[in-house]
């Protein structure tokens, strides 16, 4: 067992099962509950593994007092790991939420650390990354316009996180800015049918719509400076 109650901040896969750490396989063996953001997706890693650890929810519409009922345990000497769907909690999605929470209650957090869309889609774009601007996944509709014209005025390479349901849409708005930059559109990173298309707004926008069938899968934007 864990030598300190703690809320471990663990990385997963972000497609391929054999990217979990040998530490993360360890430590979900070892601590009292798994928070998830949702079971079903994580029971099929932990089934993977043959881990048996007991899970719980924790998502975007988790009360305040849903998040408290998790920590009480590592407050009352549990160890609790935290997982999102896939890469690192805390990186646009909901277990930021209970992070936060932890450190607030003065608890003991840990990182885990694991795959993240977001290194393994810079590592591959081939623009600068010294340093870039991580947008997460835009709005809807409030503040996106003005999102568009901070990437059009950055001098920074630009990441952001898309649903294939809304890529068009962005590229669109991209090709609408008449950027002279370039742009990858990583699909699927670690998966079978991982791809990187890579061109200027209008390039990209023109082959997702002769391939639509592609238009699908987890997606990272990169945006060069």
């Amino acid at each position: 067992m864990p030598e300190l109650a703690s809320l471990y901040v663990v990385g997963t896969p972000i497609g391929n099962l054999e990217d979990l750490t040998f530490r993360a396989k360890r430590i979900f063996g070892e601590v009292d509950v798994i928070a998830c953001e949702d079971t079903r997706v994580t029971k099929k890693l932990l089934d993977h593994y043959t881990i048996t650890t007991s899970t719980t929810s924790i998502h975007h519409h988790s009360s305040a007092a849903d998040l408290d009922r998790v920590l009480d345990r590592v407050e009352q000497g549990k160890s609790v790991a935290v997982v999102t769907d896939a890469g690192m909690p805390g990186v646009s999605d909901p277990g930021g939420k209970l992070i936060a929470r932890a450190v607030e209650r003065g608890l003991h957090v840990e990182s885990v650390p694991g795959p993240s869309a977001l290194t393994t889609a810079a590592s591959l774009s081939g623009v600068p990354t010294d340093s870039f601007l991580f947008l997460g996944f835009l709005p809807h509709k409030k503040g996106r316009e003005t999102l568009f014209k901070r990437i059009a005025q950055t001098e920074e390479t630009v990441v952001l996180y898309e649903s294939p349901h809304r890529l068009m849409k962005t590229l669109n708005s991209l090709m609408g800015l008449s950027l002279n930059k370039k742009i990858i559109v990583c699909r699927e990173l670690t998966k079978l049918h991982e791809s990187l298309v890579r061109g200027s707004a209008e390039e990209v926008l023109k082959y997702f719509t002769d391939h639509a069938d592609e238009v699908r899968g987890e997606i990272v934007i990169v945006i060069s400076p």
